[in-house]
């Protein structure tokens, strides 16, 4: 088995029958929880369909995209035991795994909410997304923040 997962060992995601989205598909399997898919379907939809209409857009998937694209980092910090040290150092992240972080975040986020059904966390997440506001996107700003305070230690990545 390879360290690194290799495209052989991804799964194939197949879109979602609403909007023939790959993006849409993953994100209602992240919020789904003990396998009750169509529930997950349910509160994805209405929440990407809100969200369009509370920013005055006709295509929800477009304010998706938007708001995954907003919060998804583009560095992560590793630990690295370096002469008896461990240092932060800052990684590039390569795409699959911005995504997975991003729409991790955003499932997170709306699920710490309180006060309101699922749907309607997630909507108010995604609306605060796409204004680079709220927690997913104070989370994406922390790994920057963290990542840029570790400039100095980048050279160990290297060796």
């Amino acid at each position: 088995m390879p360290r690194k997962v290799t495209s052989s060992l991804q799964r194939k995601v197949m879109p979602d029958r609403k909007y023939q989205s790959i993006l849409v598909q993953r994100l209602i399997n992240k919020s789904m929880l003990d396998g009750k898919k169509q529930a997950a379907e349910r509160a994805v939809y209405a929440a990407i369909e809100g969200a369009a209409k509370k920013l005055n857009s006709e295509n929800p998937v477009e304010v998706l995209e938007k708001a995954i694209a907003n919060i998804s980092p583009d560095f992560e910090v590793k630990s690295r035991r370096v002469g008896g040290a461990n240092y932060q150092i800052p990684f590039p992240i390569a795409g699959h795994r911005q995504l997975h972080f991003a729409m991790m975040w955003i499932v997170s986020a709306a699920r710490a909410r309180s006060g309101m059904s699922y749907a309607k966390r997630l909507e108010a997440e995604i609306v605060d997304a796409y204004n680079e506001t709220g927690a997913a996107f104070k989370k994406k700003e922390d790994c920057h923040r963290m990542a840029e305070a570790n400039r100095a230690f980048a050279h160990f990545a290297r060796a």
